[in-house]
């Protein structure tokens, strides 16, 4: 197995151990009414779309999601989460750095022996789904679940949906595909694109992602015979009657939508087998990205 697909395997019993933490974090993590930006670089920030999604959704307070490299400078939060598997992402700790004494923040990281220990005011250590592998799974799933049990949306359930997901064979068809589209609504909408940059980490393919009720405007116009479209969660009526219409596969999302990212994670590491590829060793990346000053 490569390192990729051992850490995907171990996700139920990360999230059991996460969902049991939230309470030792509490004073770490955003207060219902606070202000709050969540913060990230690639799949964390897609992490932090989804959060931010479903804390202003619980009605916890406005919640806003930005790439770290893209934080409005002039704009005034109560508190920043940022969330850093490394915890040595250049533009991370240039931006705890330059709110230091301005803005409480928090950071949520696998390796706290790292810059983002003093970066920080507040820090939450998930070292227990820290990993090898460079293409990111458990950390950003296990993260994930310890802000939505902090909210109060976390249920036995969806472990068991994650394990669903990871015994249940992918749908026919769905490895030989040449393009992938994922759809999400609301929270969602994080998972999905979450769920097109795995794929073309580790599998190099032709993925989008879209906010589901945008993808008649313009986005379907590709779907056709050997391409999928994915829903993460409920899907709008009519569309995957449109998608079918398209001669494209449609993928139902019948899994808590978190399971259903455990299932793109498996269907990445499948294509890239079926191309030969090293899920291990994606193009071009690497585990953080650390600039040179």
């Amino acid at each position: 197995m490569t390192h990729v697909e051992n850490e995907l395997n171990s996700q139920p019993e990360c999230w059991i151990r996460a969902a049991e933490q939230a309470e030792r974090y509490r004073g770490a993590l955003p207060e219902p009414g606070e202000r709050v930006a969540v913060v990230g670089c690639g799949t964390s920030y897609f992490m932090a779309q989804a959060v931010a999604a479903l804390r202003e959704g619980a009605g916890q307070g406005e919640t806003d999601a930005f790439a770290a490299s893209e934080f409005p400078a002039g704009r005034s939060y109560d508190r920043v989460v940022a969330l850093t598997r490394s915890g040595t992402t250049t533009e991370v700790l240039e931006l705890l750095r330059s709110l230091a004494g301005r803005t409480r923040t928090t950071a949520v990281t696998a390796d706290p022996g790292t810059p983002v220990m003093a970066a920080a005011d507040d820090l939450v250590v998930l070292d227990f789904a820290d990993e090898h592998s460079v293409v990111q799974t458990r950390f950003a799933t296990t993260a994930l679940t310890l802000l939505r049990a902090h909210l109060g949306l976390h249920t036995d359930a969806v472990v068991a949906d994650a394990r669903t997901a990871l015994a249940a064979p992918l749908p026919e068809g769905l490895v030989r595909c040449t393009q992938f589209t994922f759809l999400g609504r609301g929270w969602t909408v994080g998972l999905a694109n979450e769920a097109g940059l795995k794929m073309r980490e580790a599998s190099l393919s032709w993925t989008e992602a879209y906010p589901a009720m945008e993808y008649r405007h313009g986005p379907i116009s590709v779907t056709t015979e050997g391409t999928a479209t994915w829903m993460l969660g409920a899907a709008p009526d009519g569309l995957a009657e449109q998608v079918r219409a398209t001669g494209g596969l449609w993928i139902e999302g019948e899994l808590d939508p978190l399971a259903e990212l455990v299932r793109v994670q498996r269907l990445a590491v499948a294509v890239a087998a079926a191309r030969g590829l090293d899920p291990d060793r994606p193009r071009h990346l690497t585990r953080s990205v650390i600039l040179t000053p």
